[in-house]
């Protein structure tokens, strides 16, 4: 799958939305991708869970950790095609923790993923969690990267797609001057 085919499969299915919208990050933008609404298609779900996959298939990976709640699918999909665990990680008191029963062996490599990255915090507190759990983190992927490659991490990291996609600062926002009010359709308000 190119990355044209991943952003005209989000564009067929509504997922990548143009507006006025509010990231979680709480930035303002005037794209908005709903990866839930590809991923509520089994059929392209399990496509774009072994695309990322492939990408990590020689790394050692052991279990594929997302944030929830955006992430969880993701995860899920791209652990089927690689043959080992999916897991996810929950905020508890504004920490990003394993919960449910959930760990990790010490030293066990851990592929970090998520639907999209905008500027990279959910996935760095993830890899915090990984972390602070023994694990180690082999990898990080994503299916989009909006970020245009701009988020970094100390290792391999992969997407489907990059694009750019303009971010504002709410009191720096061109489409809240000109009185576009920003909703998020995000899972965290």
């Amino acid at each position: 799958m190119t990355e044209r085919e991943t952003l005209a499969l989000y564009e067929k299915t509504g997922a990548l939305m143009r507006g006025h919208f509010r990231l979680t990050s709480g930035l303002h933008s005037d794209v908005y991708l709903q990866s839930a609404l590809v991923l509520q298609y089994p059929l392209h779900a399990t496509a774009l869970g072994e695309e990322l996959a492939a990408r990590f298939r020689d790394d050692g990976v052991e279990t594929v950790l997302a944030p929830a709640i955006g992430g969880i699918l993701v995860a899920h999909e791209v652990a089927r095609a690689l043959g080992v665990r999916a897991l996810f990680a929950e905020r508890e008191d504004g920490v990003m923790r394993l919960r449910r029963g959930f760990s990790l062996r010490p030293g066990e490599r851990c592929l970090v993923v998520e639907d999209v990255v905008t500027t990279g915090g959910s996935t760095r507190e993830v890899i915090r969690c990984v972390e602070a759990s023994g694990g180690v983190v082999a990898g990080v992927g994503s299916l989009i990267d909006r970020s245009g490659g701009a988020a970094a991490f100390p290792v391999k990291r992969a997407s489907l797609a990059t694009m750019t996609a303009a971010t504002f600062e709410p009191e720096a926002c061109p489409l809240c001057k000109e009185g576009s009010p920003a909703i998020k359709p995000g899972s965290r308000a």
